[in-house]
C-alpha cells in the first residue's frame, strides 16, 4: 500500500516531470515535422510556408508545454482533452485502421501518458508541501 502513502518522494516527482516534458517535446517535434513534411514534400510549398504550417500544428503542444512548466494540472487536463479530441476526430472522420493505429500510438497514447505523469508530479508536489505530522 505504499503506492497510496503520503510520503514525499522528490526524486520520483522530478523524474515524472522530466519524462512528461520529454514526451511533450518529442510530440512537438513529431507534429512539426509531420505538418512541415506534408506541405514541403507532398504539396511542394516553399520552405517558409511549410515551416509555418508545421508551427501551426505544433503550436497547441508548445502552449501546453509552457503551461506545464507552471501549472501541471492544467497541462494534464489539456493533454487529456487533446487525446479525447483525437479519438472524436477519428470517429467523425471514419479513419481506416492504419490511420487509427498511427494516430493512437503516435499522438493520443503519448499525450495520455504525459498527462498521467503531469498529474502524478502535481500530486507529489502537493504531498511534499503538506506540513509534516510527525
Amino acid at each position: 500500500m505504499e503506492l497510496l502513502a503520503r510520503t514525499c518522494k522528490s526524486e520520483q516527482m522530478n523524474f515524472q516531470r522530466i519524462l512528461a516534458r520529454f514526451l511533450l517535446i518529442c510530440g512537438i517535434a513529431f507534429t512539426f515535422w509531420m505538418g512541415f513534411g506534408n506541405q514541403f514534400a507532398y504539396q511542394g510549398q516553399p520552405l517558409a510556408v511549410a515551416a509555418a504550417y508545421g508551427l501551426l500544428f505544433s503550436g497547441g503542444l508548445i502552449i501546453v508545454f509552457v503551461l506545464g512548466l507552471y501549472f501541471e494540472n492544467v497541462a494534464a487536463i489539456l493533454l487529456g482533452l487533446g487525446a479525447l479530441g483525437i479519438i472524436i476526430w477519428g470517429a467523425v472522420a471514419a479513419w481506416t485502421p492504419g490511420a487509427w493505429g498511427a494516430m493512437v500510438f503516435l499522438l493520443a497514447l503519448p499525450m495520455v501518458i504525459s498527462a498521467i505523469l503531469y498529474a502524478s508530479a502535481a500530486r507529489m508536489q502537493k504531498i511534499c508541501t503538506l506540513p509534516s505530522t510527525l
